[in-house]
């Protein structure tokens, strides 16, 4: 795991957030998410440098997941460092706008 996801990890585990309980490195349909939230249908993922060199791959994988009526999130590293507070307010609100 990267630091970003670290950071992030240590606020999703243990249902820390809204009650909702996520998995680290769920694989969908043969990808592998950062983070999933079943109860929500919810992919979270933190992107590193690395991402902007294979933004068409992320953008195929992402229609995939979300054909299977998974939401997915991406947040950048620097997200992730900067504003931590804001990533999970983010996510709440994705959990709570899940379809039933």
């Amino acid at each position: 795991m990267t630091g970003a996801e670290k950071v992030l990890w240590r606020r999703l585990r243990g249902n820390q957030v809204g009650g909702l309980h996520f998995r680290r490195q769920q694989i969908i349909q043969g990808f592998i998410v950062d983070f999933y939230c079943d109860s929500a249908a919810l992919a979270i993922e933190v992107d590193g440098d690395i991402h902007l060199s294979t933004q068409e791959y992320d953008r195929d994988r992402d229609r995939s997941i979300e054909g299977l009526g998974i939401r997915v999130l991406r947040f950048s590293n620097e997200q992730v460092q900067r504003d931590i507070e804001a990533v999970l307010i983010s996510i709440t609100t994705a959990a709570i706008d899940a379809p039933p």
